[in-house]
């Protein structure tokens, strides 16, 4: 059994968001889109999800044009439709409207079926102060770390 290949990693919404729950979400795409997302040519940094209309969207999401594509490419950064269950679309809208939560995408990946999925996460932003615990939390497990090969 094949394993799942990521394409592209949001590292920066660990750093910047606290994570409650992960969701994985298809993609609409195009033909030249998905050509795109297998040769890696796809950045999730700038993204974000939202809910409308019982529907979530991706915005930001760039997915650089195929270079064998000539008319048949579409804008980069247009806003792609993600394939949810109902239950679950209804579960986050739920939370983002109680809670406050932001929808991030953490990770986009091609699974053992060949299908280009998304790893969605529900997340809380994180204060300044936040930001330095977790930076300082990491500086001394690496200390600790050094200390213990020595």
């Amino acid at each position: 059994m094949k394993e799942k290949k990521v394409v592209a990693k949001n590292k920066k919404a660990r750093h910047d968001y606290f994570i409650e729950d992960t969701y994985e979400a298809g993609l609409v795409l195009t033909g030249t889109e998905i050509k795109s997302i297998r040769q890696g040519k796809v950045s999730i940094k700038e993204s974000y999800a939202r809910i409308r209309n019982g529907e979530a969207f991706i915005h930001g999401m760039n997915i650089s044009p195929y270079e064998q594509g000539n008319i048949f490419n579409v804008d980069p950064l247009r806003t792609r439709k993600l394939l949810m269950h109902k239950k679950e679309i209804d579960k986050l809208a739920g939370s983002i409207k109680t809670k406050g939560l932001t929808l991030v995408p953490l990770s986009l990946y091609i699974n053992e079926n060949g299908k280009a999925k998304m790893e969605l996460a529900a997340a809380k932003g994180k204060k300044l102060y936040d930001k330095r615990h977790d930076i300082a939390k990491k500086d001394a497990d690496r200390r600790m770390e050094r200390a213990k090969k020595k």
